[in-house]
């Protein structure tokens, strides 16, 4: 049995499923998946609750928070360093410090596609950031992240499964080009719009950056937190149509895990799986 340990300090689009990528239908007999979360905070008491997570004794842990340059998440890599093998999965501005952690022995995976959140009082509210979120996680999943994720993170369940002591671990700076090409989309349209929205979801991180902690007029960052949020919606939309495109041609891949963790695959839906 892998026990593998989660942290979530805040939260990413990639946060509301992470967990879910290795049993996505809770029927696993080889692995024990435990999460200690924090809510939406990160900062340095948050960090802590490394302690809690320890006590389950995981074999690998998997550390998920925006900007890992920040303090929160700092010292909770801190606080594991040396103790486990620690796998950071963050945002586009981790790449900051991403030398850093590989020179410390971290793993990495930055999704630059998973974008800061237009929070600004006068515009989110809890509605809004659910359905900010909500059209994250469709970009995430049709595009190949979200199974970049995945297949990174079975890489070291299996690892850890045969036995290997030193696990090799990803560093990775997720681009639109790296998730599309595991997604293994058959059409080009398809592969071109999930090119278009990845890179469009990349484009509201940079906008709403600027909303968030570069202007200071309230006319000018409601406007900018809003538009921010519209190009993702845009995004989403461009995504759906990417999958409904594979599902016209009868082409979507599928690549579900076995009771025993095996990953099995299909396109065709009335397929067979095959290993």
């Amino acid at each position: 049995m892998v026990k593998v340990g989660i942290l979530k300090l805040g939260n990413l689009g990639t946060s509301l499923f992470v967990h879910l990528l290795l049993d996505e239908r809770a029927d696993r007999d080889d692995i024990d998946v435990k999460v200690v979360g924090t809510g939406a905070k990160m900062g340095t008491d948050e960090g802590k609750d490394v302690e809690k997570l320890m006590e389950f004794d995981p074999d690998f842990v998997v550390m998920i928070s925006p900007n890992a340059a920040t303090p929160g998440p700092t010292e909770a890599r801190e606080a594991l360093l040396g103790k486990k093998p620690v796998v950071v999965i963050s945002d586009g501005p981790s790449a900051k410090v991403k030398d850093d952690m590989k020179e410390q022995g971290f793993g990495y995976i930055i999704v630059r596609g998973d974008p800061l959140i237009g929070a600004r009082r006068e515009f989110l509210d809890p509605d809004e950031m659910v359905i900010f979120n909500s059209d994250v996680t469709k970009i995430l999943a049709v595009t190949g992240a979200a199974r970049l994720v995945r297949e990174e993170l079975d890489k070291l369940v299996d690892q850890v499964a045969a036995g290997k002591k030193e696990l090799e671990l990803p560093q990775i700076v997720v681009t639109a080009e790296k998730a599309v090409a595991r997604a293994n989309f058959k059409n080009p349209y398809a592969r071109a719009k999930a090119m278009a929205a990845y890179n469009m979801a990349e484009k509201v991180a940079e906008m709403d950056v600027q909303a968030c902690f570069v202007m200071r007029e309230p006319e000018r960052y409601i406007l900018q937190a809003a538009a921010a949020h519209e190009v993702l919606r845009t995004a989403s939309c461009l995504a759906d149509e990417a999958r409904e495109i594979e599902k016209g041609g009868d082409s979507v891949s599928r690549k579900p895990h076995k009771r025993s963790g095996e990953v099995v695959s299909k396109t065709e839906l009335m397929d067979d799986l095959k290993g």
